[in-house]
């Protein structure tokens, strides 16, 4: 068969078809090749293969029975056939191959390889990635971040590592990246300016390990703590610089605050500095104080800071016209005028209106209107500078409580707390009973915090109770010492559980040693007992008083007593209890006067006492208003060797002044007492069961110094009437307030008489009077009083002490 009819067996072969379509397919079209051909290039390729066809013999002519083999499919070489990764040591590639964006078979894209690349970092694994090309395949070089071994401090005396620690996110086994490391540095210097400390520097070091290994150190240089270098006010003129830096809680710096850090810089005590500022020009006549941001500028070498206050004072007013309406017809707004404590021509105060508006709330509530509104209506007399001011009672809501839930509490019982609420499930909201069950749940002493929120609940006429807790430690273990003139040096030591496995028992021991009294008590108090308004208790306890300086003897108690107490209400308590008491007199000096020895010896006492008391003071230990009642009698004789009725009734009234000097340390206090004792029968009373006067109860006389007395041995003998009054002022001393010194000035007057008869006894009711001066120190040990004075009127039998001292601490 020739070639040519082989041709034309075959078919056209090449002579038929255009040259083009002869050239191979990357040559006709060098696109999927994925680079562009130079135009000259590419002819020439072409005019190359045309070349070669024309030599070419014809393979069908040759075997026309025999056709050329296909060639095999070839992937487009633009598509990935595959994902190779490098570099991995701990992470799998298939993890790495999940946070691409490319896959096997998914045609080659650079804006995905690049999101992929971004992603693969994001997930901060890897110190490096690169992601090239080997034909259809896609090579991933990783390098992973190493692991953390262990994080070190170095340099930190004033923070621990373990207050350091939770601060930073790098923890051992954990991926370092630079940027945790960084994080963290900050992290650490947010903690260090927090505490003042802002020159703190912290750097990071890495030591590298093996195994892709590190070990992360900061290396801290903490600083002094930035104080505050100075305080400034701009703007005011009703009061001094001095004035308000007394008033804000941020101090400048001193040498004498070394014990307290409100001379720390603290950016979140300021705002609280503002609100101080706000209240005080409140409360002395200024309703348009207007206090701006404080500023706070560091000084260059970041040691301390310098902070202003600007403020608008605006215009001081006085009360005008006070009057009290209703919507109730049947309440007499003419009984509740009296819980006013503003008058017309005061200054302007905003504490004052709105204790006065809590106050009539409160009183109308008592008198069954549970649901009431009282909201202050103010108008002003701009010209005249005076404020009008009515208090518009209308009715509130009509809201029920329908639950009251306790959140937090895991140790203390919920009947220890749901008997301190003031009103119960079903009873009518009253804000003022929730603010009080509120203080008596923090008086408990047995939460860190106590918060107490309403919400609505089923029925819009429903409300939810909600209070949440923060337990806090309750048992205490109290080392103490101190000195005090009628006790001498002194040492105590105390347990106490105040909330005995939740269930609010109060359990203590306490033990006192002293040069001239030791004591030692163990006492329970169920303040609730099965939940009601009783408190049931128990002492036992032995008492031991060295009386030489006095009387010449010694005495010993020991015995138990029974206790309980209820309260009639919020501001009247009744108290009743029973004891039973060895007492002894002993270690009688030679030179003892004959009615001390005739005391020597044993006796047995049982005593049934009742104290009554009405108390409406603001702070039982520093009271700046208010006033109290207490009626305490004992009747001795139901068994033992005495009988005698015993009754004391003890006042006192505290006058704020306040808004007349301008200092809440201003305080006029008034306080008396007297009390009567009456033996019965043929039990005479015993010395040990009298009053004695001087010392604590009347200043410029020693202790038992002023009363009846032997004269020829100069013991003290008692007495069976006395009385005392005492005035007293109390000021702030031209000093920082935050130092904790109170000056006070008094006049004691007392009188002491009714003792055993006989001669040689000197036994008149004539008053003793003794004044001075005194100063109490809140120091960090506890707190010191010290008191001069002076007799003003005594006997010449009397002892006197010009010089009282007491001091004692707690730690």
């Amino acid at each position: 068969m020739s070639r040519r009819s082989s041709s034309a067996a075959g078919g056209p072969g090449w002579r038929g078809r255009p040259a083009a379509a002869m050239v191979p397919a990357f040559v006709a079209n060098p696109k999927p090749m994925g680079r562009p051909l130079h135009a000259t290039f590419r002819a020439l390729l072409l005019a190359t293969a045309g070349i070669g066809l024309l030599a070419m013999p014809d393979a069908a002519a040759q075997s026309p029975r025999r056709a050329a083999p296909a060639a095999a499919p070839q992937p487009p070489q633009g598509v990935i056939t595959s994902i190779d990764i490098r570099g991995n040591q701990r992470i799998e590639a298939e993890t790495i191959r999940s946070y691409m964006l490319l896959q096997p078979g998914d045609p080659y894209d650079p804006d995905r390889s690049d999101r992929s690349l971004r992603s693969l970092f994001q997930t901060g694994l890897f110190r490096d990635v690169r992601i090239t090309r080997d034909g259809s395949s896609l090579v991933v070089q990783v390098q992973e971040n190493p692991i953390v071994n262990r994080v070190a401090f170095e340099g930190n005396r004033r923070v621990s590592d373990d207050n350091l620690r939770p601060e930073i996110q790098l923890r051992a086994r954990s991926v370092f990246t630079p940027q945790l490391a960084q994080g963290d540095r900050q992290r650490i210097l947010d903690l260090y300016a927090r505490r003042g400390r802002y020159a703190a520097r912290v750097e990071p070091k890495i030591i590298e390990l093996d195994q892709n290994r590190v070990d992360v150190v900061f290396e801290i240089t903490e600083g002094e703590v930035a104080q505050v270098a100075r305080i400034n006010f701009v703007g005011n003129s009703a009061f001094s610089d001095s004035r308000l830096r007394e008033v804000v809680a941020t101090k400048e710096q001193a040498f004498y605050r070394i014990f307290s850090s409100s001379d720390t810089f603290d950016p979140d005590r300021l705002a609280f500095d503002r609100e101080l500022l706000r209240r005080y020009y409140l409360r002395n006549g200024y309703p348009d104080i207007q206090v701006g941001n404080p500023s706070a500028e560091l000084s260059p070498d970041r040691s301390g800071f310098f902070i202003t206050y600007p403020m608008n004072e605006g215009q001081r007013f006085s009360f005008g016209e006070i009057n009290i309406t209703s919507s109730f017809p049947n309440l007499n707004t003419q009984e509740l005028r009296r819980f006013i404590e503003i008058r017309s021509g005061d200054w302007y105060d905003g504490d004052a209106v709105e204790r006065t508006s809590q106050a009539i709330a409160d009183a109308a509530n008592l008198r069954g209107f549970p649901f009431v509104d009282v909201q202050p209506q103010i108008t002003r007399d701009a010209e005249a500078r005076r404020i009008n001011i009515t208090f518009a009672i209308n009715e509130a809501p009509r809201i029920f409580v329908e639950r009251i839930d306790i959140e937090g509490n895991t140790r203390t019982q919920d009947r220890v707390i749901r008997r301190e609420f003031r009103l119960a499930e079903g009873d009518a909201f009253n804000a003022a009973q929730v603010r009080r069950s509120r203080e008596r749940i923090r008086n408990l002493n047995y939460f860190g915090d106590v918060q107490i929120t309403s919400a609505p609940g089923s029925a819009p006429d429903r409300t939810i109770i909600t209070t949440r807790l923060q337990e806090r430690a309750t048992g205490e273990v109290s080392v103490g010492g101190g000195y005090s003139t009628d006790a001498g040096f002194l040492a105590d030591f105390g347990i106490r559980e105040r909330n005995l496995s939740g269930t609010g028992l109060d359990a203590r021991i306490a033990a006192t040693i002293a040069q001239r009294r030791s004591q030692l008590d163990l006492s329970i108090t169920d303040p609730a007992f099965m939940d009601r308004n009783l408190a049931l208790g128990a002492d036992v306890f032995y008492i031991q008083r060295n009386l030489l300086n006095i009387a010449n003897y010694s005495e010993r108690r020991a015995g138990f007593a029974l206790r309980a107490g209820w309260e009639f209400n919020e501001r009247l308590r009744q108290n009743v209890s029973y004891s039973l008491v060895q007492r002894e007199v002993y270690d009688i000096q030679a030179g003892a006067s004959r009615y001390v020895t005739e005391q020597r010896g044993t006796t047995l006492l049982s005593q049934v006492s009742q104290t009554l008391s009405y108390d409406t003071r603001d702070n039982f230990l520093e009271p700046r208003r208010g006033y109290l009642i207490r009626l305490g009698t004992d009747l001795a004789g139901l068994g033992g060797d005495v009988a005698y009725f015993r009754g004391r009734l003890d006042g006192s009234l505290h006058l704020p002044f306040e808004r007349i000097l301008g200092h809440e340390d201003y305080v006029l206090s008034f306080t008396a007492s007297v009390g009567i004792l009456e033996s019965f029968g043929s039990r005479p009373d015993r010395i040990v069961d009298r009053f004695f006067l001087g010392g604590e109860n009347l200043r410029g006389f020693a202790l038992a110094g002023a009363g009846p007395r032997d004269l020829t041995t100069g013991d003290a003998l008692g007495g069976r009437f006395m009385w005392t009054q005492s005035s007293e002022f109390r000021f702030p001393l031209p000093v920082p307030s935050e130092i904790g010194l109170i000056g006070r000035a008094f006049i004691d007057v007392g009188s002491l008489s009714r003792t055993v008869s006989g001669p040689g006894i000197g036994d008149t009711a004539t008053p003793r009077v003794g004044a001075g001066v005194g100063i109490s120190w809140r120091s960090p040990f506890g707190l010191i009083n010290i008191d001069v004075a002076q007799a003003v009127a005594k006997q010449r039998y009397d002892e006197t002490q010009v010089v009282r001292f007491g001091f004692g601490t707690r730690f």
